[in-house]
This record gives structure tokens, C-alpha cells and sequence, in this order.
């Protein structure tokens, strides 16, 4: 299965105030596992970037007004995506600047199926931090490149979180295969399990020898 680890930056937070989007990234995954394909451009979105904006990814408008318009990398971009699973952090920012970008060109919405690590991460640990540092730091991932948000960066890192959220699953008994000594509790909505050992003939017999030395040793020595 192929899906599209996909990030964007932007000029600012609200489509509502015209915020364009200056760049987008995305890396394939193949199976979980990242591929060579990859899509990666710079855009002038035609208007300036907030301050807040700039102080996240540093892409001065200068810098922009050189790069290409969506209009002219919206087929290619489209192409990439078609008929994969995009797997996003915060999906609903990124979906609502895509979705602006493809309306001003007069074309539809995207129809992909979209994976939030976002909610991935507030529902396996509710509570906690789950910004993509806070998720690196948890799973132990080298994010010290990561000194401004630019989009391939951050898809690098969300794949390699991605692939932790979804692969450290809580591990489940199969309780065909469990035999007539296993003891089961429950507590809440917690399911305990523990195994019953019987000791052999052979191992009763050493243990009360050992016994018998040890007291030996604690009383007459």
C-alpha cells in the first residue's frame, strides 16, 4: 500500500485571510517503508509572509517571488497523490490551504483518503504532548535538523513517527492458544494475565535441599 507523508508551510494560519501556501513536500511510503519518489517545491504565493510565518520556516518574500505559482505545479502535484492515503500532521491546516490553492485554479477538492497523526497521537496518549518534537523526543528521533519548519524535514520525521504510531501497538493475548493454568483478572478496562508454573518433582526436591543448607549457614554459622 502507498501513501504520502505530505507537509506544508505557509504564509500564514487562515485561508479566511487569503494565506497562500510557499511550499510543499511529500514523501512516498511504500509498505510503510520510504521509496525514492518524492515532491518537493517552493512556491510565490503572491502575497506577503506574516511574521509569525516567517519566524517558523525564515522564507523571506524575496525568496519566494522567484519560485513557481501553484497554477504551474498543480498537475504534477495532483499526478503524485493520486489515489494514495496522505498521512498528515494536523491534517485539517494543510487540507484547507490545499483545497484554497485548487479552488482559485477552479479545481476540485482533494478526494484522498487522509490519516491525522495528530489524532493518532491524542488517542494513544491522551493527556500528553503530541507535536511532532514532542512525538520525536518520545520515540527517540534525531530531530536537531530540524531547526526551522521546512516541509521535507518535517515529512522525514513524521514518516519515522508515523511508522512508530502505528507499529507500537499494545500487545494482544490470543487466548485460543492459552492453556487451563492461565489466570486472568480484570481491573477497569485493563485485562491482567498470568501465567500459572507448576514446579517438576526434580525442582521441589533442590529447592528444599537448598532450604536446608541455608538455614544451616544462617543459624550455625
Amino acid at each position: 500500500m502507498k501513501e504520502i507523508v505530505l507537509d506544508t508551510e505557509t504564509t500564514g494560519i487562515s485561508v479566511k485571510e487569503g494565506h497562500r501556501i510557499v511550499e510543499i513536500g511529500c514523501i512516498e511510503l511504500d509498505n510503510l517503508i520510504p521509496t525514492k519518489n518524492k515532491f518537493h517545491c517552493y512556491l510565490n504565493p503572491e502575497r506577503k509572509v506574516s511574521e509569525k510565518a516567517f519566524e517558523v520556516h525564515g522564507y523571506s518574500d524575496d525568496f519566494l517571488s522567484k519560485q513557481k505559482k501553484f497554477k504551474e505545479v498543480a498537475e504534477e502535484f495532483l499526478n503524485f497523490i493520486d489515489g494514495k492515503k496522505l498521512v498528515i500532521h494536523n491534517a485539517e491546516f494543510d487540507i484547507a490551504h490545499l483545497n484554497h490553492e485548487l479552488k482559485l485554479l477552479g479545481k476540485n477538492e482533494l478526494k484522498n483518503e487522509v490519516t491525522d497523526t495528530l489524532t493518532l497521537a491524542r488517542d494513544k496518549f491522551p493527556g500528553s504532548p503530541i507535536s511532532l518534537d514532542a512525538l520525536c523526543k518520545r520515540y527517540r528521533i534525531d530531530n536537531s535538523k530540524r531547526v526551522q519548519h521546512t516541509a521535507l524535514i518535517d515529512c522525514d520525521l513524521l514518516a519515522k513517527v508515523y511508522i512508530n504510531l502505528i507499529d507500537q501497538k499494545e500487545p494482544t493475548l490470543d487466548f485460543q492458544k492459552l492453556d487451563d493454568k492461565s489466570e486472568f483478572s480484570k481491573k477497569g478496562n485493563i485485562l491482567y494475565f498470568k501465567k500459572v508454573i507448576e514446579p517438576t518433582a526434580e525442582e521441589l526436591k533442590k529447592h528444599k535441599e537448598f532450604l536446608k543448607k541455608d538455614l544451616k549457614k544462617n543459624f550455625f554459622n
